[in-house]
Formats: C-alpha cells, sequence, structure tokens
C-alpha cells in the first residue's frame, strides 16, 4: 500500500477516496459496454455472467492502460502539483460530461420541446446548445465537489476565453 501511496503522491489517507473511485469507476464503465456487447446472450445463463465479468474486466483493464498513458502525457500540460488530482479531475470531467447530458432533457421537455413534437433536426441542435451553458455551470461545482475548484475555475476561463467570451470573464 505504501508504493501506491507513494507512486500516486498520497499523503493522507483520505486522498485514496480518488484512485478507489477512479478503478470502480472504469470496472462501471467496462461493465456497461460487456452488457451492451453482449445483448445476443441468453441473460439468464451462467455463460452469460461468467462473460459479462470477464469482459467487463478485461475492458476496464484496458480502460486503466489508456487512462494511466493519458495522465503521463496530461501530467506536465495541465501542471498538477500531485498526481491523485489527475483522478479527481477525470472523475470531474465524467461527472459533469454525463450530469450536463442528462440534464438537458428533462430541460427541454419542461419547456415542452421532445423528440415527439418537434423534429430531430431541430431538436438535436437545441439539446445539444442546451448541454453547453449546463456543462459550465456543472463544471465549476462539480469541481468544487472534488477538491479541485481552482483547476476548474483556470480551465473554464482558458476555454470561454479561447471562444470568444473572456470579456464577460472579468
Amino acid at each position: 500500500m505504501q508504493k501506491f501511496k507513494e507512486r500516486w503522491e498520497i499523503k493522507a489517507n483520505w486522498q485514496l477516496i480518488y484512485p478507489i473511485l477512479g478503478i470502480l469507476g472504469l470496472l462501471f464503465s467496462g461493465y456497461l459496454i460487456s452488457k451492451r456487447l453482449l445483448f445476443f446472450l441468453d441473460e439468464n445463463s451462467t455463460f452469460y455472467y461468467v462473460t459479462l465479468i470477464t469482459t467487463s474486466v478485461i475492458l476496464a483493464y484496458l480502460f486503466l492502460k489508456i487512462t494511466l498513458w493519458i495522465f503521463k502525457k496530461l501530467h506536465q500540460k495541465w501542471n498538477v502539483n500531485y498526481r491523485w488530482e489527475l483522478i479527481a479531475i477525470f472523475i470531474g470531467f465524467a461527472i459533469t460530461g454525463s450530469t450536463a447530458a442528462r440534464v438537458s432533457s428533462p430541460i427541454l421537455d419542461f419547456l415542452g420541446l421532445n423528440s415527439d413534437n418537434i423534429s430531430g433536426w431541430i431538436y438535436w441542435p437545441l439539446r445539444i446548445l442546451l448541454i453547453f451553458p449546463v456543462y459550465q455551470i456543472l463544471l465549476l461545482g462539480v469541481g468544487w465537489l472534488v477538491g479541485q475548484f481552482q483547476f476548474f475555475w483556470e480551465f473554464e476561463k482558458k476555454m470561454l476565453g479561447r471562444m470568444g467570451f473572456s470579456k464577460f470573464l472579468k
């Protein structure tokens, strides 16, 4: 355990929550994708469950390898102090993106705009346009929750500045 803590530059035990959540997230992502890939198998068979578990673990391992490769690239670029902060940042981006996509549909439904009563050519661009401001607001809130508000605030300013909104941030 000490070697693990040293590798991720973990100084306090509470910081272990980020690697644990990261691993659980990778396993859950592997499970969800495996479930979609194995749609053709009978869900009540032992073979299905063995295949589901095996595929989930293999996918989670592949996701872990890809994530660690990305971490190497972003550690210096994002100029974070500790490696465990990268996990917190990735978790923040994952939660924000998923939540913004989920929240946009009920907001449009509340406004009386859904895919049943308007054309898909109008509905989907509206939904994508709605996701953008929802994402910006959620990014700061989730960033605060994962303890990385300063990083996400700087990221937000940089992103909006590149889009021409920098005059609103002063």
